[in-house]
This record gives structure tokens, sequence and C-alpha cells, in this order.
């Protein structure tokens, strides 16, 4: 046990004696500890090297200029930051004498341990401590990620995180005890220091959710195929459906404007013809307690042999070289121009006559309801981009910022129009909307939901996190844009159940939704019936899809007194 002479009435002193006995920290040949000195960057770097030996690299090292390869930290200087708990600075030294703020020693530990976020940094860091505004930017996302995991121990104020003063012995100490505890652990941390984070409220209720489609898949092409479909997902406790209502240029659902536009009011493909899809869903569904989320599956994109390009050729958008083509999973797809006021009026009969005509609970766009970036070069969007840019042409390359942001702007300004026109026939239907994660969905589709979110023309959002690595499917979660949206709306997380030639293992499905619980979203919703229903007919599937969701609960409920006061630009009709 460690004796250290002046420790005795320190606040810190059953963390530095259980550190000194684990040989993690020492202290000084006249038995004292010192536990208010401040600690250098070397010695921080030392204390790191001990407390967590067997973390792995995870890039190479770099020759600091003031680091000499006889310098006694040479060797902990290297691993901390081959492991990434420390790097050095712009001019390539690394400071090793500098005594190391709390915020850095913080910073460090929050990198090295790569530790997860689960709530929005702002939020966080505003709702936890009162000097949060000298946190510098660099820092605030790592400080945050401290915070939520326990390892940020304020003395002798616990609100106050003091983040550029210089971290003592004791401090440090109090940091890497934090770090190291382990579940079965008491902290050894007196309480009135030890900062808990302002915690967001748990999810009420659960969206449990399937998409439902009529591409590589059968579920929709006959009424028992749907009634055996709907009472399966009924046990297996779903309450939730998306139902697509809209793609390969048609709907599944008698429809008057497509009667008008092409003189085809329903889908022709046989087992969809003379049917109403959708009523039948809704009637099975209804009768399960489960919602239906009818789901606009296309967006603006229809397929190439889409009798729409006939009776409304200029409806279609095109590329710089005229070509009105874009590939899409091995298949040429036409997109019609979100920035035509006629396109826009067609969308939202669409979206009326399904709102007005069923007893649905919501609609759903998805990543298709955007404009692939290279598109938007066609003379109606060519004339529109000169009389509000002094006659400049629309820029040649199709990722530049502000051609870029000129189109997604537009895109949003009609997505706010969709969502007043909708809530002016049913207040109560929720908006839904399933995106791909933000750099992929505004770089290549011009679609910045994290605005359309932060406006409140998203009322519930699905993401689409269609990862085979776990790594990458954390960063999705992780993405400040989500953070930010969990605290706003219901956050569910898209999880892919396989494709047709992409077979998904339950083990990663299963992982999948644990993580996305711990994470406090709102639910899951899987891609897609087919594959879940051939996952779930084994033996081992039908065990874990009944260990996902062994009792019913309600979906979460959307609160109508949030709708956004927002003025709604005037389209003209040109």
């Amino acid at each position: 046990m460690a004796n250290f002479s002046d420790i005795k009435e320190h606040w810190a002193k059953d963390c530095i004696e259980k550190l000194a006995d684990d040989e993690i920290i020492s202290g000084y040949e006249d038995g004292t500890f010192k536990p208010d000195n401040s600690v250098t960057r070397a010695e921080f770097a030392a204390m790191l090297n001990k407390a967590f030996p067997d973390q792995p690299d995870i890039r190479e090292g770099i020759e600091f200029e003031d680091v000499a390869d006889d310098y006694w930290a040479y060797e902990v200087i290297q691993k901390a930051y081959r492991t990434g708990f420390l790097s050095g600075y712009q001019d390539k030294t690394f400071k090793p004498t500098q005594k190391i703020p709390r915020v850095q020693a913080l910073v460090a530990l929050s990198s090295g341990l790569k530790l997860d976020l689960i709530q929005p940094v702002d939020f966080t860091l505003e709702k936890t401590y009162l000097d949060d505004d000298q946190i510098p930017d660099y820092a605030k996302r790592m400080i945050a990620a401290a915070t939520e995991n326990g390892l940020v121990v304020n003395y002798p104020d616990v609100n106050f995180l003091k983040p550029e003063e210089f971290a003592t012995r004791g401090e440090i100490t109090t940091f890497l005890s934090q770090a190291l505890l382990t579940a079965e652990e008491e902290s050894s941390v007196p309480e009135d220091y030890l900062v808990k984070a302002v915690e967001i409220d748990d999810p009420a209720g659960e969206i449990r959710g399937v998409w439902l489609t009529n591409i590589d898949s059968d579920v929709l092409f006959s009424p028992t195929s749907v009634v055996e479909a709907i009472d399966s997902l009924s046990e297996l406790n779903f309450n939730t459906l998306y139902p697509v209502v809209w793609n390969r240029g048609y709907t599944q659902f008698p429809s008057q404007v497509m009667k008008r536009v092409i003189d085809v009011e329903l889908d022709p493909e046989p087992g969809l013809a003379e049917r109403d899809v959708l009523q039948e869903i809704i009637t099975q569904a209804k009768a399960k307690n489960m919602s239906v989320m009818p789901w606009f599956e296309f967006g603006f994109m229809v397929p190439q042999d889409s009798q729409i390009l006939q009776s409304r050729p200029n409806w279609i958008t095109s590329n710089q070289e005229g070509i009105p083509f874009v590939k899409e999973d091995d298949k040429f797809r036409v997109w019609l121009n979100p920035f035509n006021p006629q396109v826009q009026q067609f969308i939202l009969d669409l979206v009326i006559e399904v709102v007005t005509k069923y007893d649905i609970n919501g609609i759903q766009f998805d990543d298709h309801f955007g404009l692939p970036v290279e598109l938007g070069y066609d003379e109606f969007t060519t004339q529109l981009y000169q009389r509000e840019n002094d006659g400049k042409l629309p820029p040649t390359d199709p990722n530049d910022p502000d051609w870029v942001k000129w189109r997604a702007d537009k895109i949003t300004d009609f997505m706010m129009r969709l969502f007043w026109v909708v809530k002016d026939y049913k207040p109560n239907c929720i908006i839904s909307l399933s995106p791909n994660p933000k750099s992929y969905a505004y770089d290549k589709y011009l679609q910045d939901w994290p605005s359309w979110e932060r406006y409140g023309f998203v009322e519930e959002l699905v993401l689409q996190v269609y990862r085979d690595d776990p790594k990458a499917f954390k960063a999705d979660l992780e993405a400040s844009e989500v953070l930010d949206a969990k605290v706003n709306i219901p956050v569910a997380v898209g999880i892919l159940t396989g494709l047709k030639n992409k077979p998904v293992q339950l083990s990663a499905i299963k992982d999948q939704v644990a993580e996305s619980r711990r994470r406090k979203f709102a639910g899951v919703s899987f891609f897609f019936y087919e594959t879940l229903k051939s996952l779930a007919a084994t033996e081992d599937g039908e065990t874990t899809f009944s260990a996902l969701f062994p009792e019913t609960i309600e979906r979460p409920e959307i609160i109508a007194a949030s709708l956004p006061s927002v003025t709604i630009p005037e389209l003209k009709l040109e």
C-alpha cells in the first residue's frame, strides 16, 4: 500500500494510492507525492504508457525536433503519439517540458481511448459546465466524449472545467483512475467532484420498422403475401411499415394524378395491376395496431423508359452534355427536374393524393428526394440560374460549392413548401425522411437534410447506415448533425438485412440493433422485407428477431406543437 506523507488529507487520496499500488504512478524519494504540482507533457506521456501498455498503434511514429532519441521520455512520447493519445505541434515539436493543461490531458484520453459520443457536443457542454465558453473549439468534441464517459473530475467546484489551467498530479490520477474503471468497480473519486453529464431523455417508445418494396421482392404482388407478411411482422412485434407507393414511374395505388399525366393510374405489373396495394396494407396493418408510412421511394427519379418522358419531356433535367441518364445500381435512371414548378406540382399532387385519400400515419422520402450533383444543366435550370445570378451561366464544375449550394437550397425551399402543404391537409401526418449520411447526401445528391431537420421540416429521421464495418457504423451514428437531430425528433437507424446479392449475418444485425439502443436512438428500420423474411425463416433467425423485440411497444410520439413558424417563399411559375 502506497503511503505518501503529503496526501493524507488530499481530496484525490484514494485515486493516488490505487494507481501507485498498480505501479502506474510513483512518488518522490522523500516519500511525498506532491499532488498539487503540475505535470509536464513528457511526464503525462509516461503515465499514459503505464496506464495503457497494450493500446495498439494507429499511426507511425514521428521524430520531434525537440525530443532527442536519448531523452529520458523519448520512447514513452513515441508510444503516446503512435497510439493516438498525444500529438505534436505544427512546427514539429512536442514541447516535452511544457506543463499540460487540463483540457489537453482530457483530450488525450478521449482521443487515445476513442470514446463514444451519444449526445450533441454543445448540449453536453452547455448543460454540464458553467465555463463551457472557455473550452477551445478543437477540444469540444473530445471533452464532451470524456464527460459522457465519466472521465472528468472538477475540484473544488464540479460545475467548472477550468480547461486552460495546468493539470495537477492529483487531478491526473483522478482522470486516469476514471479511464481505467471497469463496470464492476466503484469510483475512487469523491462524489462531490465527479462530473456527471446532463443526459438527453431516453426515447419514449421505439420505431420498429421495415420497408416493403416491389423491387427484388414478391411481398406486394398478391393480397395473400401482404396478409402473411403483416401477420408475421406483427408476431415479431414490429410496429411500423414503410410500403412503397411511388417507384419505377408508377404508383402502387390508383392515382388520378398519374392518369392525367400518362393515362395509367396504377402500376401495370402483373400482380399489382387492378389492386390498391396501399389500402390492402393499411387495412391489415391497422388491425394489428401498426403504423403505415407510405414511402415515395423514387423521389424525383424515374426509369429511362418511363412514359413520363414521352408525355412530359420538358420535365427532365440533364448533365452538361445534355445527357439525362444517370447510372444507379447497374440501371440507367432519368431525373425529373426538381427546380421546375410543374415537376414540383406533380410531386405535390401525388403526395396530397395519398395524404387525403388514405388513413395513414405519415409519409416518407429517402435519398432520391434530391438530385445527382452532375445534373441541373437543362435549359430551364440554366435560365433560372442566370436570372438569379446576374446573367452568369452555371459553373462548368458540377461540384462548384456555390453551384451545389444554389441547387441544394432550391430543393430545401421545395421541401419547406411540401411540408406546409401536407400540414394544411393533414396536420398530424408525420413527415419522415430516410437519407444517406450527410456528406454523401449533400455532395452527391444535393440533399441538405440537416437543414431540413433544423428548420423543422422533418419530424422523423431514419438514417440509412448500411455498413458492414462496425467502426464505420459507429462513425455515422456519431456525426454531429445526427446527434443534434436526436434532441429534436425521433431518429432511428436504417439497418441492412441484405440485398439480392449481398447477404448480411444475423450477428451483425443483432450487434447493430444493440448499438443503436445503447446510443439512445429512437428505434430501427430494416431494409428490406424480403431479406428480413429469409433470415427470420431460419431457426436462428426466428430466435434472434424474437429476442430483439420480445414485447410490443408504441412508436415515439411526434409533438405537433413543435411545428416551425417559417414564411414560405412564393414560387413563380415560368
